[in-house]
């Protein structure tokens, strides 16, 4: 008898990425997708997440750096990354039931043969996409159980435009943060962080520089900085922490998308004797490693904040798998705010 397969488009690495990014780096692939057997799902992708982390992966010797925290890729391999489908059949020994939603990490395809064990069902009558797929959670973690944020506090949040500043300068507020600070590309992401997010002040790479800005939006320091980009700007706020400041580093962007070559090396110069008389905590910080259990945990906040209607799930949501490639580059080189997300048909 013969197999049964699915028709099923992917989204697939031409060639390793040497420089900026382009859609034109990747490829639309039809091929077909096997019927579950035991212990597996065929899941019909609805929504997947779009990460910038792909311009990492997708650097050539990639693999050769120890530690790297996703997987590579190697030109010809189907890209990947957190995903939201509906279960059309399960194989032998699964009790995912047929037409139940799931979240699953093998986005960038139509249909996708997902291990029962790496999905978890997406409970929900008005299911909201980017609660699961977006980086609030993150955000959100980051600043309950290691920066510990504080009435009044002031918190500075570098890239607050993109998946997770965009949700961490509202989660602060809700925590009881008294001054919010933001950084970011330029003046339209800066006008719509404090229209939209309520940032109370935005930093801007295109403005004056970065330490001069930050003395004049928090001229009485900074107790939190949640920090995705590194560089001048990590070494701006180190240099503006107040007595007992908590700094928790969530990704390093001038290493990621350095224009020459994506790289896990983000060095910095940082005063360390401003660490020690100040009692300054640095820490680096994976909500995925540190702390799993608080997925479900913001999954339950965010659904009180949303009804009492304190807070926003913003996103960018692009339509058609065939857009996808185009979405990542426009991510990559900043033209896009907040989570992005596929959804398909």
């Amino acid at each position: 008898m013969p197999e049964v397969t699915y028709p099923s488009r992917h989204v697939t690495l031409l060639d390793h990425v040497s420089g900026a990014l382009a859609a034109t780096h990747f490829a639309i692939v039809d091929g077909a997708v096997a019927a579950p057997g035991p212990g597996q799902v065929l899941v019909r992708n609805r929504w997947f997440r779009v990460s910038i982390s792909t311009r990492l992966m997708a650097e050539r010797g990639a693999e050769t750096v120890p530690g790297i925290p996703f997987p590579p890729l190697r030109p010809g391999d189907t890209l990947a990354d957190g995903s939201i489908g509906e279960v059309v059949q399960a194989g032998p020994g699964c009790d995912l039931a047929v037409g139940s939603l799931v979240m699953h990490p093998l986005g960038w395809r139509e249909y996708a043969l997902v291990a029962a064990t790496e999905c978890q069902p997406v409970d929900g009558e008005n299911v909201q996409p980017a609660a699961w797929l977006g980086h609030g959670w993150t955000a959100y973690a980051a600043l309950t159980q290691c920066a510990h944020v504080r009435p009044g506090d002031t918190v500075f949040v570098t890239s607050g435009a993109g998946a997770i500043g965009s949700m961490a300068g509202q989660i602060a507020r809700l925590l009881g943060a008294g001054r919010v600070i933001g950084s970011t590309s330029g003046q339209h992401k800066a006008q719509w962080m404090r229209d939209e997010l309520g940032y109370d002040a935005v930093l801007t790479r295109d403005g004056a520089p970065i330490r001069d800005q930050l003395a004049a939006a928090a001229p009485g320091g900074i107790d939190v900085i949640i920090d995705m980009v590194g560089g001048e700007q990590l070494a701006a706020a180190i240099e503006h922490t107040r007595h007992g400041a908590r700094c928790v580093l969530l990704g390093a962007l001038t290493a990621e998308l350095n224009p020459q070559q994506a790289t896990l090396k983000a060095l910095v110069e940082v005063d360390t004797f401003q660490l020690i008389l100040k009692g300054v905590t640095v820490r680096g910080f994976s909500a995925d490693e540190h702390a799993p259990s608080q997925f479900g945990a913001w999954l339950r906040q965010v659904q009180v904040w949303q009804r009492e209607g304190v807070i926003g799930l913003p996103h960018t949501l692009v339509k058609g798998l065939e857009n996808a490639p185009q979405a990542l580059q426009d991510a990559c080189a900043g033209r896009l705010k907040s989570l992005v997300m596929v959804e398909l048909p």
